[in-house]
Order: structure tokens, then sequence, then C-alpha cells
């Protein structure tokens, strides 16, 4: 699982003075100045404003500033990324070009209470090589079927849900703080929650003062975490925790 930041909203009409060096947050902070034009360029206050504005759900302004990103994750959790409605997307098509990669799989036993959810990582070696062996070999088939001849689109069949996926996912700041505060509860699937925490980190650097009045802080994954995840791959794009996040 890897998440990358893509591309920020940008200021473009420098006649109405608005300049370069702006960033999203400040365009949200000149729009939602549009009543009061004579202030709109007052960046100092900006922090202030948008505190009062998360703070009496004026969410209107934070419709006015997009984030993309890029997701490399599994079919089964871009599946449930893909139910956020008010987002844009664009995916990696089984279609058109050829599945490569496999997400890593970790087993966990059901949650007590949430029939849908799960608890704690099942150490069984012998449960885990059989649930590996089978993803694997369900390439090894589709690897056969395409070097055989049969289309992509027929061959993309026997794939498992753990096969990986790229996908742009692009959507305005107020989209993004619905679903970071869903999807990084506890109750959400964790290969999800690592999906949303990662961009919550994204979010936390390209927007310091929204975070702050959210009370959002950095999430650190500790080394065991990323060891599952992957961290070769994750450590391109991710911080990695210092010594108290696994203590």
């Amino acid at each position: 699982m890897t998440v990358k930041l893509i591309s920020l909203t940008k200021p473009y009409r420098t006649g109405s003075g608005l300049h370069n060096s702006m960033t999203a947050e400040d365009i949200i902070t000149y729009c939602a100045r549009v009543s009061n034009p004579k202030n709109q360029m007052n960046m100092s206050t900006g922090p202030k404003l948008i505190k009062f504005l998360i703070k009496h759900k004026h969410w209107s302004p934070f419709e006015l500033a997009n984030m993309c990103v890029e997701i490399k994750t599994s079919r089964a959790i871009a599946t449930q990324i893909l139910r956020h409605r008010s987002f844009s997307f664009q995916e990696f098509s089984q279609r058109y070009s050829k599945a490569t990669e496999l997400e890593p799989l970790q087993l966990r036993s059901p949650a007590e209470k949430n029939r849908q959810s799960s608890s704690s990582p099942i150490s069984d070696g012998v449960l885990n090589k059989l649930a590996v062996g089978v993803m694997h070999k369900s390439k090894e088939i589709y690897d056969e079927l395409i070097e055989a001849g049969v289309a992509k689109e027929c061959a993309r069949a026997v794939l498992p849900l753990g096969t990986q996926t790229t996908m742009y996912m692009n959507g305005t700041v107020r989209s993004w703080i619905h679903y970071i505060n869903l999807r990084t509860e506890e109750n959400t699937q964790k290969e999800h929650r690592d999906v949303a925490n990662a961009v919550k980190n994204i979010f936390i650097k390209q927007f310091p003062n929204i975070s702050k009045a959210l009370e959002w802080k950095h999430y650190q994954w500790t080394v065991k975490e990323l060891e599952e995840m992957g961290w070769k791959d994750f450590q391109s794009f991710h911080r990695k925790p210092d010594e108290s996040a696994h203590e």
C-alpha cells in the first residue's frame, strides 16, 4: 500500500491580487470572504477564520479547493474507496493492462461485536501459507491464461481480491475531511484505515491550519505494522516512525 500527493488547487487570477505563493488553504480563506472583499487578502487571520468556519459548520468554503492523491491498494479496498461518491476516480484497468502485483495478506480473527470487522492477527503459519499460496496460484493461472492468448478482460476473473490496483482519487477539502474522519475509525477495515491515515498525513502537511482546527495528529505506524504492509515499498512516500511509536 502506498499513497502519494498528485495535485492541489493553486491560484490563477493574479489580477485579483492572488499570487502563486498562496496555498490551497489560502484559497479557502480568500473565497470564504467573498462578502468582505476589502479583507480577502488578509491571510494573517486565515487560521482564525478557518477555525471559526469549522466550529460553526460552515462547510461550503471547503468545497472550493481540491486535492488529488494516488493510491496503490488491493481491489478489495479499492471497492470500499469507490463508494465515496463525492470524489472523482480513475483506476487501473485490468481489461487494458496486465495485473502484476499482489498486496500483502494479513489474516485476522473476527471481531467480537462487529460482524463485518476483524481483530487480532492470526499467527497460524499453516493457515497463512495456505491463503497466500492460493493467491499466488490464482496469479499463476492468470499469467498462464494471458500467455495462452486469453483476453485480459476474461483472464482477470480468476484473480483474487488481493490483487494490487492503482487509482487516482480527487475531491474537495470538505470531502477529504469527511473521508478521513470516517475511514480512520477503528471499525474500518485495517487495510483501508492504513490508506486513510496515509491520506491524513498528507492532508495535515498541506492543510496545517485546517488540521489544527480539527485537532488532527500525524499518524505514525509501528515498525511491525510497516513490516506487515511491506515497508520496502511504503518508505518512499511516508515518514518512518520514531522510537516512541513502537515502545
